[in-house]
């Protein structure tokens, strides 16, 4: 089967591998579309600590079961259109016997520490399989990333009362968004691109402001009545935004960094005391963010096709990674279509 592998610093390339069996309680999927991510970017670039290479990347996926072991539940059946959840967890560590398998510290997310899904097949336990009943194999490769931002939502506990300011209006910022905006918050979107802080508004911003032409400080002011934003969502992995989230959130605030920064923040920790703020780190997703994205995808009203920047074959992973390089805040989502 073909097969997309990242083997060093700005090297892929398309392999032959073989087909995978898959054990009594797999499932074996055959892979329709994979997304392009942040991650996968950063490891063609050489930037991603956490990658072994050589490595396949690919953990955001659409996919149509192919043939399911002995011991898997008879509601999975060939032909289902599927999502995977690509995430490890071992079960005894601390995050996982509190429940909160997501942050799971052996993880291994498919595509990073282990050979991930740009491939033709992969063999899963049945456990890690999710139908998406209604949506497309190639919307179903959105379902992940966005997950992902429902999921901080979720950790900064928005209710309807809230004010949410997003940093950062990537496919992970657009989740965030969307789930603030379903629980009734009131939400203001940053970017420094105005194509996406109007993709921003479209899925239920109520305010955008651009940072690079704006004055932030004085425009969130205005917005709040001079309180701050109650809750900030960074969804970059800035120096600069991490900062940004300390100084405009609201005091008794709530602050959740989704975003890795890939150099040491200096922060002023007065304010963590002054403002008495929560702040919380979010990883990963659980299978009710899963579940909760399917069903908004399924109302129909996201704009699908803005979210979707290229898609490529396998021969032109390379291309389209360099060319994303080159221009990344001209890249939304690069699917991969097998």
């Amino acid at each position: 089967m073909k097969a997309i592998q990242i083997n060093a610093t700005g090297q892929v390339q398309l392999v032959e591998l073989p087909q995978p069996s898959y054990q009594s309680n797999e499932i074996l999927v055959r892979i329709e579309y994979v997304g392009f991510c942040g991650s996968d970017l950063n490891t063609f670039l050489g930037r991603n600590p956490m990658v072994k290479l050589p490595v396949i990347p690919g953990h955001e996926i659409g996919a149509v079961i192919e043939a399911v072991g002995a011991d898997v539940p008879t509601t999975f059946v060939p032909g289902m259109t599927v999502t995977l959840n690509p995430y490890t967890n071992c079960g005894y560590c601390a995050a996982c016997r509190n429940g909160r398998t997501n942050a799971c510290e052996h993880n291994e997310t498919l595509g990073v520490q282990r050979n991930g899904a740009m491939c033709e097949y992969i063999a899963v336990p049945w456990q890690k399989v999710i139908p998406t009943a209604g949506i497309s194999s190639r919307d179903s490769a959105l379902i992940e990333p966005m997950s992902v931002g429902f999921h901080a939502i979720n950790r900064a506990a928005v209710t309807d009362v809230d004010t949410v300011m997003v940093i950062g209006c990537g496919m992970i910022g657009i989740g965030a968004i969307v789930r603030a905006a379903l629980r009734g918050a009131t939400v203001i979107a940053v970017d420094i691109d105005d194509d996406k802080l109007s993709l921003a508004h479209e899925v239920g911003a109520t305010y955008t402001i651009n940072s690079l032409t704006k004055d932030l400080h004085a425009r969130l002011q205005a917005l709040t009545q001079g309180m701050g934003p109650t809750v900030v969502i960074e969804a970059v992995g800035s120096p600069l935004t991490y900062q940004t989230a300390i100084t405009e959130v609201a005091f008794t605030g709530r602050v959740v960094y989704i975003g890795y920064a890939k150099s040491d923040v200096s922060f002023t920790t007065k304010y963590f005391v002054q403002k008495e703020l929560d702040i919380r780190g979010s990883r990963n997703a659980m299978p009710e963010d899963f579940r909760a994205v399917i069903r908004y995808l399924n109302r129909n009203t996201c704009p699908i096709e803005r979210l979707i920047s290229k898609v490529i074959a396998p021969e032109e992973a390379h291309n389209a990674l360099q060319q994303w390089a080159e221009e990344p805040g001209k890249v939304f989502r690069i699917l991969v279509k097998f």
